[in-house]
């Protein structure tokens, strides 16, 4: 064994060092030794104390979730554990460690390798560019940000923890207390409530009726159904603030012995019920579950009540561990059954339609990437009426837009600022006068028309007729051919923003302003869906997602291997961040925002952070050298 000193030289990234520090290591080494089938440290529980580097033998590393050994590895001689625990994770190691052969390992106290670490930004910048390298693999990242978390005094995790604003219902049945039974059993099945709130005559919330109350203190008993409900209704009215816990609300329930609870606002009125089933189903609740209840919606209030548990159902995917792809598709399959839902309601009142017709969906809906930060850009496309019909045709389906617009806006899809909907009558048009706005857009280097293809070229069928958008898409395909300079337009035009990071690699934050010592992620992730929206135009790609265009370029070798890595997960990434702000603002009560402060993230996911914008430089050098170069060829 040659000395320690010249053993450590040959081992990454020590080799980096100046010899001085390679002694001061070298100096502090001790020797230790793992039998077979030992376990060296726990993911998530073992406090490293050493740097271990191993002599010989063999070590297996990997991350257990669900029951399932992820992210598998093996350290062999002259490997290095915990590196990256002590840096990133607070000395908590990230993954198990297991000698599957007698073992012999270095040890370099973890105090000693922090203070080289210190002094030799080389030596640290390997360790950087190890987790950036996996910052993109899910059972890593995912585990290092649960468990930076968990030690955040803020941080509630579990359902018992969320606050009652995602739970209740807020469809609410009010009777006054000298209504006969009969009528208030009437008013219940009518409207499908299990409960009302009664009210005196001053306006008081004085006491709950039940369906139990009904049952066993009217039908059961044999008294009159013009009973007033003043007389059997469950009193005093137990009640909760809105700002309380689930599981304070599970407590009163336990203490009294009752099964609804009346939620308060701020100045004491009742503004819904806390129901056992509805704490129940929200424990176990499932996007399938929601759904249905979306599907089988009778009216806009109850879409809009059950579009306000998705950010609870979504916490809970996110701590399950789904991915920023699958929560997109989720959360846009919501929007997608609202609107169906809505639009039936709408087809209802205004009756059958003159034409066939297409309700569009653009933006992140079309791209099928929704957050639970959204507006509305939607449209409506019909089929080409005759002379004679037009005015009728147009008129209908203005109506149609508005009615499903402010539904929707009803809902919290809140309505466009610029007017990018089915209710603007320019954007609700014939079949011909589309083809001819996506020409006009094509053909002019204008600012507007390249705003306008930014936004309307990212489109699908949202519910109606898809022949005519598959109509649309091909005459937009056809419109794009030999138009070079089109893609050099909207290359020009995405060059102009960049990521924000400053000269040194730091982030460039808000100055000023309601979000100051924030950044916006929403504009660098536009930088990467505006490349991906170019160049799947120009290679006549019909995805619209972002992350598939990427796939679809990589497989047209428009893209290479590294290059397609590089964009998607770094895509992925910031998705996935974006997502978790959102649900965090809305689960403290506030309206969800894309403005992220970067001092709330953990050191891993910033790092993570600065090296997805790196990516989007260099996707931003591939669209000048390809599409801003006079040959323009990509």
């Amino acid at each position: 064994m040659p000395p320690l000193k010249t053993y450590l030289s040959t081992v990454a990234p020590f080799d980096l060092l100046p010899e001085q520090e390679i002694e001061t290591a070298a100096s502090s080494l001790s020797k230790s030794h793992q039998l077979r089938d030992m376990t060296l440290c726990v993911q998530g529980k073992t406090r490293l104390n050493y740097v271990y580097i191993v002599i010989e033998g063999k070590l297996e590393q990997y991350i257990l979730e669900n029951g399932e050994k992820t992210m598998r590895g093996f350290l062999h001689e002259r490997n290095i554990y915990g590196g990256l625990s002590l840096l990133f994770n607070k000395g908590l190691s990230i993954r198990t460690v297991e000698s599957i052969e007698d073992t012999t390992l270095y040890r370099l106290p973890k105090e000693i390798f922090l203070d080289i670490c210190s002094r030799n930004v080389a030596f640290t910048q390997h360790f950087t560019s190890l987790f950036s390298q996996k910052m993109q693999e899910r059972p890593y990242v995912a585990f290092i940000a649960k468990s930076a978390r968990s030690e955040q005094e803020d941080f509630s995790p579990g359902f018992l923890n969320q606050p009652l604003t995602a739970v209740f219902s807020r469809e609410i049945l009010f009777c006054l207390h000298d209504l006969p039974v009969q009528k208030a059993a009437r008013m219940m099945t009518k409207d499908k409530r299990s409960a009302a709130i009664i009210m005196d005559h001053s306006g008081q919330a004085v006491g709950l009726l039940t369906d139990n109350d009904i049952r066993s203190k009217v039908v059961a008993q044999g008294l009159s159904p013009q009973t007033p409900v003043g007389t059997i209704m469950s009193q005093p009215l137990i009640t909760l603030s809105s700002q309380a816990r689930t599981f304070e609300a599970i407590l009163l329930m336990m203490q009294n012995n009752i099964k609804q609870v009346a939620i308060l606002d701020q100045a004491a009125k009742v503004i819904g019920i806390a129901s056992e089933k509805d704490l129940i189903l929200a424990q176990g609740r499932s996007p399938v579950f929601l759904m249905h209840e979306i599907q089988l919606a009778a009216k806009v209030d109850e879409i809009a009540n059950r579009y306000r548990q998705l950010p609870g159902l979504i916490r809970g995917l996110i701590d399950g561990g789904a991915g920023a792809d699958h929560l997109n598709r989720i959360i846009t399959a919501f929007s997608d059954a609202i609107l169906k839902r809505i639009l039936n309601f709408a087809l209802e009142e205004l009756g059958p339609p003159p034409s066939r017709f297409c309700f569009m969906v653009f933006g992140s809906e079309g791209r099928l990437e929704q957050t639970l930060k959204t507006d509305q850009d939607n449209a409506i496309v019909f089929e080409d009426p005759g002379s004679d019909r037009e005015e009728e045709v147009r008129d209908y389906f203005q109506k149609l837009g508005e009615r499903v617009c402010a539904w929707l806006d009803q809902v919290g899809y809140s309505l466009c600022e610029f007017e990018i909907m089915a209710r603007n009558p320019k954007w609700c048009q014939p079949l011909h006068t589309w083809k001819k706005y996506f020409q006009d857009w094509i053909r002019s280097a204008a600012p507007e028309a390249l705003l306008h293809s930014s936004i309307f070229f990212d489109f699908r069928c949202g519910s109606g007729d898809s022949g005519l958008v598959t109509e649309l898409r091909e005459f937009l395909t056809g419109c794009l051919g030999g138009w070079v300079g089109f893609y050099r337009h909207l290359a020009e035009n995405g060059l102009h923003f960049k990521p924000p990071l400053d000269f040194f690699g730091n982030f460039a934050l808000q100055s000023k302003g309601e979000h100051k010592n924030t950044l916006e992620i929403k504009t660098p992730m536009r930088l990467i869906v505006d490349f991906a929206r170019i160049y799947a135009l120009k290679n006549r790609i019909q995805e619209t997602n972002t992350l598939e265009r990427l796939r679809q370029m990589h497989l047209l070798n428009v893209l290479d291997k590294n290059d397609f890595d590089d964009l998607y997960h770094a895509y992925s990434y910031m998705m996935q961040i974006r997502i978790d702000h959102q649900v965090k603002l809305i689960s403290q009560g506030n309206p969800p925002d894309n403005y992220i402060n970067p001092k709330e993230l953990t050191h891993i996911e910033r790092q993570s952070l600065k090296e997805a914008f790196k990516r989007i430089r260099m996707a931003q050098g591939k669209m000048r050298m390809d599409l801003t170069a006079p040959t323009g060829i990509a």
